[in-house]
């Protein structure tokens, strides 16, 4: 029956090509929009490469220390003795890692002399190696015993290797410039996007090459740094008991300098779902609720809009069809074959304005990449020169952005079609016939 619906539907389109042209391209602008925030957003959140881990993924980067004697607030980082005395000990963990987050721009000095560029660089420790799941197509991440002793020595990118030394098999062990200081290459990995900011990056060298990384922010706040900490833990339970433990700790801290300061973590470690929508840890304003309400007013405007004036649409259609439903009704038709059939032929337009809007979507994803992925941010970042900027496959076409897709369409047939066909329906026999007239 499905089948007979859904033949008579092509055939309707063929038939009445304007109201059908109208009909598509409304539906496709409406759940391209809506599929552009869908994917913005899935790119924020879902565990894609290298941020696999992302569900247990959790983030400590802002600490607020308050002086009692000056009554002073110092807000940043955590301290190089932060680390070694409270973080590194943490039990509730799979793995800590600490980025030094306010590294001196970089620069590398390429060997052809083709001019000095700034490259994406992160300072980090080699448990970073086993948060973010960066796939390593030769060597191996610098070691503990490197980052103890501060060598030179960096993790580099494919699309790096290829630019400093044409290509990116047997790379390691070879070196190159950066601050006029040579740098052994130890691994190359597959290059990330840069929409994946909490590991992207094109060189990645221990945070112990900085000079100053062991020097507070505040002489007298000798754990007030510049230190980013994330954890992976293994589920909810861990995650649960790592907060209660870094809660305990704050407890203990502030006992042992009451008097002298007191120190804020708030609700830190956040993870990472939380830390897309509450960039920052001390917004006291920030509401879950308020985030759930203007994401779900979004999709509405984006649905019902266009909804309308559809509906507006299949009102004067049904109306120019009602002799046909008429004479159908008259052989026996029951009021819900007949509504099933209108709803089929108004599901199969949605389907190709569907289809329709998801090209439009990726091509408008890929062009504007470079602002549409930022768009909902309150701080964006610059991007750096030469960052790899790209729209993954995995990105894209990700069953959960078909599946968002077939649901608008879905919801969009069902706000558009089901009320207009009904009332038309409704309409005694006789109506309908005398209308063939």
């Amino acid at each position: 029956m499905q089948r007979t619906y859904l033949t008579q539907a092509f055939t309707l389109l063929k038939q009445n090509r304007l109201f059908s042209m109208l009909y598509i391209v409304g539906t496709g602008l409406a759940i391209a929009m809506t599929v552009i925030v869908a994917v913005v957003y899935y790119v924020k959140l879902a565990p894609i490469y290298p941020e696999e881990n992302r569900k247990n993924t959790l983030y400590l980067t802002h600490v607020s220390f308050k002086s009692e004697q000056e009554s002073r607030i110092y807000q940043s980082a955590l301290s190089y003795r932060a680390l070694q005395e409270w973080i590194y000990p943490l039990k509730n963990v799979v793995a800590v890692s600490a980025r030094f987050s306010n590294a001196m721009d970089y620069y590398v000095q390429p060997a052809d002399r083709s001019g000095d560029f700034r490259p994406a660089l992160k300072l980090v420790d080699p448990a970073f190696f086993r948060i973010y799941a960066l796939q390593f197509l030769e060597g191996h991440p610098f070691t503990e015993a490197d980052l103890a002793s501060g060598i030179h020595t960096a993790v580099i990118s494919d699309d790096l290797a290829r630019r400093l030394f044409g290509t990116t098999e047997g790379v390691v062990g070879r070196s190159f410039s950066m601050d006029y200081v040579n740098y052994r290459v130890c691994g190359v990995v597959r290059g990330a996007s840069f929409l994946t900011r909490q590991s992207y990056a094109q060189v990645y060298v221990p945070y112990s090459v900085e000079s100053n990384y062991k020097d507070p922010v505040v002489s007298s706040f000798p754990y007030c740094g510049l230190f980013d900490v994330t954890f992976l833990v293994k589920d909810n339970a861990q995650a649960k008991a790592l907060r209660a433990e870094i809660k305990d700790l704050t407890r203990r801290v502030n006992a042992q300098y009451k008097g002298q300061w007191q120190m804020e973590l708030w609700e830190q470690p956040t993870s990472h779902a939380l830390s897309v929508f509450k960039e920052y840890p001390a917004d006291t304003s920030f509401s879950s609720w308020k985030v759930a309400g203007r994401l779900t007013l979004w999709v509405l405007v984006l649905l019902l809009v266009p909804s309308l004036n559809l509906n507006g649409l299949i009102a004067s259609r049904m109306e120019s069809r009602l002799p046909e439903m008429g004479v159908r009704k008259s052989f026996g038709a029951s009021r819900s074959a007949l509504l099933s059939q209108v709803m089929w032929e108004n599901f199969f337009l949605t389907l190709v304005g569907g289809l329709l809007g998801l090209l439009v979507a990726w091509i408008m994803l890929y062009v504007g990449r470079e602002w549409i992925f930022i768009l909902f941010d309150s701080w964006p970042m610059d991007i750096p020169e030469g960052a790899n900027l790209y729209v993954s496959g995995e990105m894209l076409f990700a069953p959960v952005v078909f599946l968002i897709a077939f649901l608008l369409c879905l919801v969009l047939n069902l706000l558009s079609a089901l009320w207009p066909a009904w009332m038309s329906l409704r309409k005694p026999i006789v109506y309908s016939l005398y209308e063939k007239r």
